[in-house]
């Protein structure tokens, strides 16, 4: 799909728009697992690259654009979950 050989994903530089959505579709699936804000800006971070600046202004324009969807969201949300424990814990060494 993105033949470019230097970037094998969208890039913020080359594809923007493309870039843009591509974030917005991780916060999405952040917001599926529960993850507040700055939980999804550190994973994104880590795991897929994405500078938490960028990921904090999508999710700013994304609140703009849906903000029903996203009182809702931080209504319905136990605010336990915002405080859970990692997933998955470290490999334990024997």
């Amino acid at each position: 799909m993105y033949q470019n050989q230097h970037h094998p994903f969208p890039c913020l530089c080359c594809h923007p728009h493309t870039y843009i959505r591509m974030v917005q579709n991780l916060i999405e699936r952040c917001l599926v697992l529960g993850m507040d804000r700055d939980e999804c800006a550190k994973t994104l971070a880590i795991h897929a690259r994405i500078r938490p600046l960028i990921t904090l202004t999508v999710w700013r324009e994304l609140m703009k654009e849906n903000k029903d969807f996203f009182q809702a969201y931080f209504t319905n949300i136990p605010s336990s979950s915002f405080q859970r424990e990692p997933r998955f814990g470290r490999w334990k060494q024997y």
